[in-house]
């Protein structure tokens, strides 16, 4: 039967039109020869006619001629490949088809049609085969002439719209389809007739005759058609619907959208209308984002019932059409649905609903509408809605509803799907602001509570302080300050840092500040203070450590930042010292600014050498400026960039504290609002205290000899002191403060005695010595005969304390000059 090849061949519908026919009689001699068998084996007719044909094919075929002569006598006829040789001797591949013939005299001759098969199209199909496949393709294919009218179309085209085949004769694309991007269709077809390179895979996206109001997807292909001197004819294309692949790649940019776009910050709002903003990216209309009052508090959303109105409040919304017309509701606003609405109904159940083909006018699912507005949906064409719950963590704290307009299809269940995926994405991301708005919430009243709700009153210095806390991404910080008032007048300034964020952080603020507050009491020198402070975190970050014991937030005070200034108002002089902190600045009274050149000690409880202190005058009028770190932008990767960075915003805030302002409170804020942004990425504390001097008719002081005889005279001089200051109620009890705290001095101590009177808000009355031991308060027993000095001088006395300088130590009591004597 022959090859395989020639078989399959055999089965195939030769095409005439497409063959060069030759005659050979029965010897097998060639009798006609054509044109076409000219241009395809370069011999003329004059050299062939004659001849035997075995001689026009390669010695190989030439021996099987015997048996094909056979095989034509025993079948009529025969179909198979042959290599012929032209004229030149190169081979060429045939498909030959042999069937029998009879001249007009009778003689049987065989008639001879060669095909050549390289470089053919189509040589192993008929003209017929090729017709049927691209007619009853499901792929729509079309052919335009030059001027991109069409010629010829199948009947796949007709799925699409635009009339059968024998309609869309000699039209363009713009009358097959109107309302089709026909423009940048065409200038592809012009391409491909220029340039003769096809386009593949091209995809149009828009409405089409057979879906008006849908959204479809086609890929199309361009490929020029070409006469046989190779002018171009036309252009062939092909058009495949891949909508559903195109909707699909839509869902995923969605949501790969919803990712990027959704949850940026931790602000409930900004959340719920980031939800909106996506979702109406070709997705929705209008969508309306409405959550639960709870929710947006921060509380844990109650279970809402199906028959009682529910405190929405719309959260966001979002719409395709300028002004927002379709919202019924603003932001901000309580949004009351009707019980037993659709709406509510899936707040309670917690299950989406779907409405297709929506009646507008229906009052039952939507707002209440106010007077005037009924018909709104019907005028802007709303059709098609979908509710969906925003669920997180297996709890509903609200709901999201999205609309269509006529101008697009009806939403269906994969248009569902989508929203709840959507929507479950959003949820978990309005779930956790609603979280650390909650932690948030009791961060800032935890750490407002441990902030100064207001400065003490004192006479040493004019102070003003500014916090802002960090924003809702870094989360609430640990920075601090205090004022607390001193003996002798003096006053201790402190701004402090605890690292981290959140509730831990301020309540480890609030125990180091507490802390502060605690040694301060004991009018320890700067340096000592944060010595103790230093072992204190330092021991309390080892006691944390330890396996068996929970985890507290004052271990996380280690690494903390404090610095500490003492100011005394009788001779003007400032000791400070900083752990791990930013030098205060000191505006002058001229205006001028300057830093502090203050030695750095190591962050509290990181250990290291020595705290040292500084003490420098300062006149009256100068501002201490005290802030944390937050107040300046580190910039730079390596040390030299960071360097410079904090020089540039040192330089920024001396700047800004330069800057004139009618009070001391103006120019705390100003400096905080010139380079603080609104949210800024860490806490920021602002410390400022312009200073007083006490004035020489406020401070009366006298040298004491060692001897008791000095108690008398010192009580004197006390005594006419408080007459020239109009004090003469106070004499009483100073003369008896002054006589136990000088004979205690004379009695237990050595050195030089000094007292001093000091009149600010209170009336202080100060003894110092060379000792080192402090005086203990006792409590006598009946019969004893000393020990009562001090329990008196506590008695009669608002307060009363040692501290110790580096000559010795000085007792002090106060008493009030608002209220009257005990």
């Amino acid at each position: 039967m022959g090859t395989h090849e020639e078989q399959d061949v055999a089965r195939q519908r030769f095409d005439v039109a497409d063959a060069a026919p030759l005659l050979v009689d029965a010897q097998g001699v060639v009798t006609g020869w054509t044109p076409n068998a000219e241009r395809l084996l370069a011999y003329p007719a004059a050299q062939v006619v004659g001849t035997r044909a075995v001689g026009l094919l390669s010695a190989e075929d030439a021996v099987r001629a015997p048996e094909l002569a056979e095989r034509c006598r025993r079948d009529g006829g025969w179909a198979g490949l042959l290599t012929a040789r032209r004229r030149d001797g190169r081979p060429v591949r045939l498909m030959v088809r042999i069937t029998s013939a009879v001249d007009s005299g009778g003689a049987p001759q065989w008639l001879v049609l060669l095909s050549e098969v390289s470089g053919a199209r189509g040589w192993d199909m008929s003209r017929a085969v090729l017709e049927q496949m691209v007619t009853d393709s499901p792929v729509g294919i079309a052919i335009v002439d030059r001027d991109l009218r069409c010629v010829w179309s199948n009947a796949a085209l007709e799925r699409y719209g635009g009339g059968s085949p024998r309609e869309r004769l000699g039209r363009r694309l713009a009358e097959i389809q109107p309302g089709i991007d026909s423009a940048d269709i065409e200038t592809q077809m012009r391409r491909v007739l220029e340039s003769g390179r096809p386009v593949v895979g091209y995809e149009h996206v828009g409405q089409v005759r057979s879906a008006p109001h849908r959204e479809t997807a086609h890929m199309m292909s361009f490929t020029r058609l070409e006469d046989d001197l190779g002018h171009p004819m036309g252009v062939y294309y092909t058009v495949v619907d891949v909508t559903e692949r195109h909707r699909a790649r839509q869902r995923l940019a969605l949501l790969d959208r919803a990712g990027e776009q959704i949850g940026r910050t931790l602000d409930i709002w900004r959340t719920a209308q980031e939800l909106a903003d996506v979702a109406v990216q070709g997705f929705a209309d209008f969508v309306g984002v409405d959550l639960l009052d709870s929710v947006l508090r921060g509380a844990e959303p109650e279970p809402p019932s199906e028959t009682d109105q529910v405190p929405l409040r719309r959260a966001g919304h979002q719409s395709v059409n300028p002004g927002i017309p379709e919202a019924v509701v603003e932001i901000g606003e309580v949004a009351t649905y009707l019980a037993g609405s659709p709406l509510i109904r899936c707040l309670t159940t917690g299950r989406s609903w779907r409405e297709e083909r929506l009646d507008p006018l229906a009052r039952e699912w939507a707002t209440d509408i106010p007077a005037g507005r009924a018909a709104a949906f019907l005028d802007l064409g709303m059709h098609s809605v979908m509710i969906v719950p925003i669920r997180a963590r297996g709890v509903t704290m609200g709901v999201t509803t999205f609309f269509r307009r006529r101008r697009q299809e009806p939403f269906d269940e994969d248009d569902l799907s989508l929203a709840e995926d959507l929507v479950s994405r959003a949820a978990v991301c309005v779930d956790n602001a609603r979280r650390y708005t909650r932690e948030r919430d009791a961060a800032l009243v935890l750490q407002r509570s441990l902030l100064p709700h207001r400065l003490p009153e004192q006479g040493a210095v004019e102070a003003a302080a500014c916090y802002r806390p960090a924003d809702e991404l870094t989360g609430l910080g640990g920075d601090w300050y205090d004022l607390i008032p001193l003996s002798g007048a003096r006053v201790a300034l402190v701004v402090g840092e605890v690292p981290g964020h959140g509730i831990d952080a301020a309540a480890a603020m609030g125990r180091l500040r507490t802390a502060v507050r605690t040694l301060a009491a004991l009018d320890l020198p700067p340096e000592e203070i944060l010595a103790h402070l230093d072992d204190l975190v330092a021991r309390t970050a080892d006691e944390e450590g330890l396996p068996e014991l929970p985890e507290d937030a004052d271990a996380q005070a280690l690494g903390s930042g404090c610095v500490y200034v003492v100011y005394d108002p009788v001779d003007g002089r400032c000791t400070m010292a900083a752990a791990g902190h930013p030098a205060p600045a000191v505006v002058r009274p001229d205006g001028t600014a300057a830093f502090v050149d203050l030695p750095q000690g190591p962050p509290l409880g990181a250990g290291g050498p020595p705290y040292e202190a500084v003490e420098l005058a300062l006149a009256e009028g100068s501002t201490l400026a005290l802030h944390t770190d937050g107040l300046l932008a580190h910039a730079g990767d390596g040390a030299d960039e960071a360097d410079e960075g904090i020089d540039a915003d040192r330089e920024r805030l001396r700047r800004a504290l330069e800057r004139r302002s009618s009070s001391l409170d103006q120019r705390c804020r100003s400096v905080i609002e010139a380079l603080v942004p609104s949210r800024p990425h860490d806490d920021v504390a602002l410390l400022m205290a312009r200073t007083r001097l006490l004035g020489a008719g406020q401070v009366a002081d006298w040298d004491l000899a060692t001897d008791p005889a000095v108690v008398a005279d010192a009580r004197k001089e006390a005594a006419r002191q408080l007459a020239e200051w109009d004090l003469e109620e106070l004499a009483f009890t100073t003369e008896l403060v002054v006589s136990e705290l000088v004979t205690n001095a004379i009695r237990h101590a050595e050195g030089p005695i000094r007292l001093r009177l000091i009149r600010e808000r209170t009336l202080i009355c100060e003894v110092s010595d060379g000792g080192a031991t402090a005086p203990h308060l006792r409590h006598p027993r009946a019969l004893d005969e000393g020990g009562r000095g001090l329990l008196l001088v506590s008695q009669f006395t608002q307060r009363w304390g040692t501290r110790f300088v580096p000559e010795g130590k000085v007792i002090w009591a106060e008493q009030s000059l608002t209220e009257p004597p005990a």
